[in-house]
């Protein structure tokens, strides 16, 4: 090990030339000799070359970590690595001696009051995390800032240092020796941002790790250091929900962090109720469908940046949740009424969030096919459930593969894995391999129609036939729906039969709107059902997991083997590999 004082990181440096990778690879770091300088702080930008080039030197390395805390996020830019931290405002208060406290008290944290208290300094430390905090210097941190403090917002803070002192009333008649306020850096879902950089080989991340970096960074230092030793997430432990490539680049963008991280920070104290949702930065990503959903009365939550149904509410009953708890929450019947309607008859759910990739080329057949347990390159038209392992047999993600032509498939998978899955295709392309790799999320809305009246319902939209010896399960086609042409795959996550429609977002709304008509106005052909009934993502969870349908990121992850699940039906070890 080496410990360089005196210097600073200014850059990463990489090599985009690799004979065996797509994605570019980390060689070193470019550091800045202050020592040389007298200690002269001025930006390298301020600097002729030959200045900078004086001063300026390399070090090699294959390996790069970037946790530099709250100035991760402005250091990630320089590599275009999204690192979304942002710093807020953090308050403590130290009281005067208090000869009643003992050293050795816990920590007490009382959240209905915001506040944590522990002996400090022979007295007592009061620290808040009020309900909405502030943000700190969002365009950028400043790199000379070092163990400094912010000028307190005392009317601001006022009310909730008195709620604190309430909880310990002796600490009213004691001075105070300091109220303090230094920034804390935050990340957009609460969670640290730790991993291997989506878009590079061998740039690490271990930042954002919310005011506890104390409690988690000796895990989180262990979980790295066995990343970077194994090429590969620890398989003893679930990364999902602190992976790095979770997130997406809108959440860098200074509105976001400015609006997010006051939320993030208050909700430290809260308590998280199965149905809470945040509330800043919403309405960021809409599926097309979005205005007719809401003339349907949706509740909506926040699904990787997308605004999906969870329940619809019936006609003159508005779409709220009346109170978080842990009970059964008012919307249950109604989320019973979607249920009920896909297992008996029929419900459409608008799954336009969901993560969708066409990979093309002549190679493309055999890549996936080297990615997944199952075939995947078979006959065309059909849609294949798979899994996607690491070099040791765990879970890397679940989804479907659709072969639309012999060199053209279409990658379907759950929302929040949408960057991993892009990054395991990204890392494992090589230079020679004649594959494309294309994000159609946006493109496609994705309308599922499901429930044992789906055939019959659909059948009055198109021209094709849907018999089951015309149109068996697996079998995707596209088919005309009133003007438009839509993907038709028949596949179900519900446990039902079902298709799934993807269709140009310039002609979804015709599609919807075709299925509405032929719902309300025509009823169906060869049943007494009269509508078809709109359902959320609550329903669509119940429908799952009562079939035992799993969903990555919550039901197995990086830990899980296919076997250990009961996947073991995915596999075909007598598939072609070339």
């Amino acid at each position: 090990v080496m410990i360089r004082e005196g210097v600073s990181v200014e850059d990463v440096l990489v090599r985009t030339k690799n004979s065996t990778s797509f994605l570019p690879s980390v060689t070193g770091v470019l550091v800045k000799n202050h020592m040389d300088r007298g200690g002269d702080d001025r930006d390298l930008n301020d600097q002729d070359d030959d200045d900078y080039n004086r001063h300026c030197h390399e070090i090699r390395a294959n390996v790069v970590v970037n946790c530099m805390g709250m100035w991760a996020r402005q250091f990630g830019e320089k590599s275009g690595v999204n690192i979304p931290n942002q710093a807020a405002e953090h308050y403590y208060l130290v009281t005067d001696q208090m000869d009643e406290v003992d050293p050795n008290w816990p920590i007490v944290e009382d959240s209905s009051k915001c506040v944590y208290i522990r002996p400090e300094a022979g007295g007592l430390m009061l620290g808040l995390f009020e309900r909405m905090g502030a943000p700190w210097n969002v365009d950028s941190i400043p790199q000379t800032f070092s163990f400094g403090e912010i000028e307190p917002d005392w009317d601001r803070m006022g009310p909730y240092l008195e709620d604190a002192m309430e909880r310990v009333p002796m600490t009213m008649n004691v001075g105070a020796k300091t109220f303090f306020c230094g920034p804390e850096s935050f990340t957009p879902d609460g969670c640290p941002i730790v991993g291997e950089a989506p878009n590079f080989h061998n740039y690490f991340v271990a930042a954002g790790l919310n005011s506890i970096g104390i409690l988690t960074g000796g895990g989180l230092g262990n979980i790295l250091a066995r990343w970077i030793r194994d090429k590969k997430a620890p398989n003893d432990v679930d990364v999902t929900g602190i992976n790095i490539d979770r997130f997406h680049t809108h959440q860098s963008n200074p509105m976001y962090r400015r609006d997010r991280v006051g939320e993030i920070l208050g909700e430290t104290y809260k308590v998280h109720y199965p149905d809470h949702q945040l509330q800043s930065c919403r309405n960021v990503k809409k599926s097309v469908l979005h205005d007719r959903l809401v003339q349907k009365n949706a509740h909506f939550k926040d699904v990787s940046g997308w605004e999906s149904p969870s329940w619809y509410a019936p006609k003159g009953i508005m779409p709220v949740i009346e109170k978080e708890h842990f009970g059964r929450q008012n919307f249950f019947k109604y989320w019973e009424t979607e249920h009920r309607a896909c297992r008996e008859n029929v419900a459409l759910f608008d799954m336009s969030f969901m993560s969708k990739f066409l990979v093309q080329g002549r190679d493309a057949g055999k890549f996936l096919n080297n990615l997944s347990t199952a075939n995947v390159d078979g006959e065309t038209g059909k849609i294949t459930y798979t899994q996607w392992l690491n070099e040791e047999g765990y879970m890397e993600a679940d989804l479907t593969v659709n072969k639309m032509e012999d060199n053209k498939f279409l990658i379907v998978a759950t929302d929040t894995m949408h960057n991993h899955v892009l990054a395991h295709m990204h890392k494992r392309i090589s230079t020679d391999m004649h594959v494309f790799v294309t994000d159609v999320t946006g493109t496609y809305a994705q309308i599922n129609i499901q429930g044992p009246n789906s055939r019959n319902f659909l059948q009055n939209l198109t021209s094709t036939d849907l018999n089951n010896e015309a149109f068996p399960f697996r079998m995707t086609k596209e088919i005309d729906i009133g003007y438009a042409r839509a993907l038709c795959a028949r596949i179900t996550y519900v446990g039902e039969l079902g298709y799934e429609l993807f269709v140009p977002v310039e002609q979804a709304l015709h599609v919807y709107d075709q299925i509405m008509k032929i719902s309300l106005d025509q009823g169906f052909v060869g049943s007494d059902l009269e509508s078809i009934q709109h359902a959320g993502l609550r329903a669509l969870g119940s429908l799952r997991m009562e079939k035992g349908y799993r969903d990555y990121g919550h039901d197995v992850d990086n830990t899980d083997t296919v076997l250990e699940c009961g996947l073991g039906f995915t596999r075909d070890f007598k598939k072609r590999m070339d």
